[in-house]
């Protein structure tokens, strides 16, 4: 699928949401009443309980409106004796305008090339178009990357996603990350906490440093499920290392 000197050219990145505010009652009236709307859309959708309240602290993260980002983990593949090993950088904590910026100096510096691309689990769906609604929300420069999406081909932007990707042209269903790294023997990334529990973790523990752990086990669960769809082998843990 990839071949080696492809692998390198590729940034792989996770991203990790919270709610914009810790509750339904924090945030600003106009927001609520928005909310309220998205809510009575949502109660067709989901069998948990359908009051504002509930749907806004297990659902509002997932929309860059009423969310925002929490942490940003990405790393890439470098082979050494034939052996891959993967560098790692995590930008977290509670300003998102800070945590943007910084990573936007990162991906517009490893995209300077052509070549370079930029890899996630559902990214297409979720990270990638998350990550630019949100510069936009923090008015920030769009990455130059990031700005391909609206401005480019769907065949020419350079972003790449393993679901997508295990899909073959299949519209019908969603493959998680933890099933693909099942079915093709890598270590599963829910060792900690999941998704659903990031925004307890941010807002109540304000543990940003486990976030960005959890994220980062995504991360490398993505690039390891890459290699295995290119016929290379894994990665070993030892070879695994995170940046100051």
């Amino acid at each position: 699928m990839y071949t080696r000197n492809q692998l390198e050219q590729i940034l792989f990145l996770d991203i990790e949401t919270a709610s914009v505010a810790p509750d339904f009652a924090s945030l600003p009236d106009n927001f609520q009443q928005l909310w309220e709307r998205k809510a009575d859309l949502l109660k067709e959708r989901t069998e948990e309980p359908h009051t504002p309240e509930h749907l806004y602290r297990s659902r509002a993260a997932i929309y860059a409106e009423f969310g925002k980002v929490v942490c940003i983990s990405c790393g890439f593949i470098r082979y050494q004796d034939d052996q891959p090993h993967f560098k790692l950088k995590s930008f977290s904590g509670p300003d998102e305008n800070e945590l943007l910026t910084a990573f936007a100096i990162l991906l517009d510096h490893f995209t300077q090339r052509p070549e370079r691309t930029l890899c996630a689990h559902n990214g297409k769906e979720f990270d990638f178009p998350y990550l630019g609604r949100r510069y936009l929300i923090n008015g920030l420069p769009l990455p130059k990357i990031l700005g391909e999406m609206q401005s480019k081909k769907p065949w020419e932007v350079r972003l790449i996603d393993t679901m997508q990707l295990w899909k073959f042209g299949d519209y019908k269903s969603f493959t998680s990350l933890d099933l693909l790294c099942a079915v093709f023997g890598v270590p599963s990334p829910k060792e900690d906490i999941d998704g659903s529990k990031v925004g307890e973790v941010f807002w109540v523990e304000q543990n940003y440093d486990r976030i960005a752990r959890y994220c980062e086990r995504d991360v490398v669960a993505t690039a390891q499920v890459l290699l295995r769809m290119s016929g290379q082998p894994l990665m070993a843990q030892a070879d695994i290392v995170t940046a100051d």
